[in-house]
């Protein structure tokens, strides 16, 4: 699990190893992130795992869900005639160019209509994926591209898989968690030290519209 913090930081925010992503396993997980110090989570981004989403409904609760806008895309391609696919990913993809929430809800409808009428099986796929799909909208402009998918979180997950692949077999748990605990560690140290901020102050600043700028800038003023 990866975060970014109000100061617009990614962090590493923890890992563990299970032997399935039922709601348990998540649930444990989530927990124990709170029990360490998480909290003030606004957004969740994540597949839609059964298992992984009713945890993240009972420990994050009052947290939007973001719902992976590059998965769910191939979800409704799988329901679409291969020489067609080309084209339907380029009408799905005119809902995301819209400039606000209000305008994507109501394109996505349209589009919805579109192509639930040549390939019925869509209809309720969007229909009961629209709200956790479109949750980005609510959040800063500049956030969308960080937090419509969870491609930041692919990334990292490549170069664990990377690294891991060297070894092959791991004896037990323990070893695959000093492995990729090593990886994420240094990756966490990088994020700290790079002199790009994963979202910028300013636009974290909309996310805390109330907070006094004076108490800002002496936090800031302190580090």
């Amino acid at each position: 699990a990866t975060g970014v913090t109000e100061h617009g930081r990614r962090e590493i925010l923890g890992l563990d190893v299970g032997d399935s992503e039922d709601e348990v396993f998540w649930r444990a997980f989530l927990i124990g992130l709170k029990k360490r110090g998480l909290g003030g989570v606004q957004l969740v981004i994540s597949d839609q795992h059964a298992g992984l989403v009713a945890a993240l409904t009972r420990v994050f609760q009052g947290s939007s869900h973001q719902r992976c806008r590059v998965h769910f895309i191939r979800n409704v391609l799988a329901h679409v005639p291969k020489a067609e696919t080309e084209m339907v990913a380029a009408v799905f993809r005119t809902i995301f160019a819209q400039p606000d929430l209000a305008s994507m809800a109501k394109q996505w409808d349209k589009v919805r209509d579109d192509l639930a009428s040549r390939y019925p099986k869509t209809g309720p796929l969007m229909d009961g994926a629209k709200a956790e799909v479109l949750a980005f909208a609510a959040f800063p402009r500049e956030h969308w591209r960080k937090i419509w998918s969870t491609n930041p979180l692919e990334r990292l997950n490549k170069e664990i898989k990377r690294r891991s692949r060297v070894v092959g077999i791991f004896p037990n748990e323990a070893a695959v968690i000093r492995l990729i605990g090593a990886v994420l560690a240094d990756t966490h140290d990088e994020w700290q030290v790079d002199d790009r901020r994963y979202l910028s102050e300013g636009s974290m600043a909309k996310l805390y519209p109330t907070r006094d700028t004076e108490t800002v800038a002496l936090e800031k003023s302190d580090r």
